[in-house]
């Protein structure tokens, strides 16, 4: 289970970022400027490539069916290889489609080994490997966190960041969210058919006769999206603002005592000092905030959901049982008449 953790307050972001970086501004997310312009544009056509001629089904069943693609990549990371491959083969087919002419060999190579990087840092398959080794590197307190002036950090944090891109589904909007999540189910929908038709066992959350949809959603942000999103946060880099927030109402203020203030800070700070502090600042992120009010309504639905089979589970009882007295009382009035 994880906790969303989006009102971190300033003290502890200060904290955080002062191992990676230094927040000029009250603008909280330093990514941009800390990647420098050739490694942030490799991740811009990462992102545009990284889903280039998907043919809707997943790595698991082009393994299983031996598709041409899992035999070409050896059943590795398959659709992220063949996004990676077939973008850059359309890339590199005619002159003009080269958009970076600027770039010199040198430069060249180390953009196409970025982008291809990032690509395959979407392989879910591998989902944990990159969080534990981010974590590792922004949560030890022991650990100098993010080195931007380290290549194999930055690269890290670049794909984090497409990682993050890539399923961010449930920290859209709800509208936007809806819309995401009825594609992505539509297609598990037609991969389950077409593996009951091959004589596969149908795989989790794709079979149409069994819409587990709530389920589905709840727990891809329990697992995968909110932990996610939660590391990419401890580090400062999600997007956000500071926003003003009153711990208390100033109307409190009054609660004070004036000597009890002065006893316990030994007369070092004055009353209007100490009611400063009342005033506090935290970071409003929206995905954090969108992510937070779609797993609410998934879990909501899920008890909704659980609590109909509760109750339809008891109405068939109820009326399996009422048919057995029926029964009883037929086959009774039977035997009367027999025996008269």
């Amino acid at each position: 289970m994880f906790i969303f953790n989006s009102e971190r307050q300033p003290s502890q972001v200060a904290y955080i970022t002062s191992k990676s970086c230094i927040i000029a501004d009250e603008n909280y997310g330093c990514l941009a400027s800390n990647i420098p312009a050739l490694e942030l544009m490799a991740l811009y056509v990462a992102a545009t490539m990284h889903d280039y001629d998907h043919p809707g089904r997943t790595n698991a069943f082009l393994v299983a069916t031996n598709a041409p693609q899992a035999v070409l990549y050896n059943d590795r990371s398959v659709l992220e290889n063949h996004h990676a491959a077939s973008a850059w083969s359309l890339f590199l087919s005619l002159p003009e489609y080269n958009f970076l002419p600027c770039l010199d060999h040198v430069q060249f190579k180390q953009f196409r080994f970025l982008v291809i990087e990032a690509i395959l840092a979407t392989d879910l398959k591998k989902h944990f490997d990159y969080l534990a080794e981010f974590n590792a590197k922004v949560s030890d307190v022991n650990n100098q966190g993010i080195e931007w002036n380290n290549e194999s950090d930055r690269l890290l944090v670049c794909q984090m960041c497409i990682k993050l891109a890539d399923i961010n589904g449930p920290a859209k909007a709800r509208d936007l969210h809806l819309k995401w999540t009825e594609g992505i189910v539509n297609e598990f929908y037609e991969q389950g058919d077409e593996e009951a038709s091959l004589g596969l066992p149908v795989s989790p959350f794709m079979d149409r006769h069994n819409p587990q949809l709530a389920k589905l959603q709840e727990s891809f942000i329990t697992h995968i999206v909110g932990p996610l999103c939660n590391s990419y946060d401890s580090a400062g880099l999600l997007p956000g603002q500071w926003i003003d927030e009153k711990e208390d109402n100033m109307e409190n203020a009054e609660d004070y005592d004036v000597e009890e203030l002065d006893s316990e800070y030994d007369e070092m700070e004055d009353i209007d000092t100490k009611l400063q502090k009342k005033s506090r600042q935290r970071i409003f992120c929206q995905l954090m905030y969108h992510l937070n009010e779609n797993h609410k309504v998934w879990k909501k639905m899920i008890e909704e959901e659980e609590l109909n089979k509760s109750e339809e589970s008891k109405q068939s009882e109820s009326t399996s049982l009422c048919n057995k007295d029926e029964i009883q009382v037929i086959e009774e009035a039977d035997e009367e008449e027999e025996q008269h």
